[in-house]
């Protein structure tokens, strides 16, 4: 059985779901002393892994002439676990997601693929958990987090897929090319989205609440 396979079916799915509850499961220990910090912490994680998930697979997508298809401001959403809740939790949060779409939307094909592909590529989104005492920590940490992202995503394509570039692209160039009109252009539209003083100050707002 290969990795595409395994990953496909009820075993490797059940070893998909066990390390989502697992990365969960550290969420709420390492958020803190105070349990009630704890239960917030992963209760708002849920949540918002739960709205990237639906956005990603649930609502039309922007497709790309290159391959892939820009969301609605799915990474967004991970970003913010990050920039509420520190980036130790972002981070999780962002390789929570990632098991969920290997869960759901699986392509294996050798194993640091699916760790850079999945945990790793999204877990980068929690980076900009970083910025969130700066000034416009909103936008920098975000733009921060979906770099991060790309920079695993363009690795991965360079060393895994390289030798499927089209005539007239090196691995290097098509991987750029493929990861940035995607990744690129949901990171222009949320970052513009981002600019609009009400949506920023209500997405502040939102931190300090649940760091109060």
């Amino acid at each position: 059985m290969d990795l595409q396979q395994f990953f496909e079916s009820t075993a490797g799915q059940l070893v998909s779901l066990g390390t989502i509850f697992l990365i969960l499961a550290l969420i709420f220990v390492f958020s803190g002393k105070d349990k009630k910090m704890n239960v917030k912490s992963l209760s708002l994680s849920a949540v918002l892994i739960a709205l990237a998930f639906v956005i990603n697979n649930f609502i039309p997508k922007i497709p790309m002439p290159q391959g892939g298809s820009a969301t609605l401001f799915s990474m967004f959403f991970i970003f913010l676990v990050g920039y509420t809740l520190g980036p130790k939790v972002g981070i999780m949060a962002g390789m929570a997601f990632g098991m969920l779409d290997l869960l759901i939307n699986p392509y294996a094909v050798y194993p640091l693929q699916i760790l850079m592909d999945y945990p790793l590529a999204f877990g980068m989104l929690g980076l900009g958990g970083f910025f969130s005492k700066k000034k416009n920590g909103l936008i920098l940490g975000y733009l921060t987090g979906i770099s991060g992202r790309f920079m695993v995503s363009f690795l991965s394509g360079v060393f895994f897929f390289g030798q499927y570039a089209p005539e007239g692209y090196n691995g290097i160039t098509w991987s750029f090319v493929y990861n940035i009109t995607y990744i690129g252009l949901e990171g222009l539209m949320t970052v513009v989205v981002l600019w609009i003083p009400a949506v920023k100050n209500a997405v502040d707002r939102m931190a300090k609440t649940y760091k109060a």
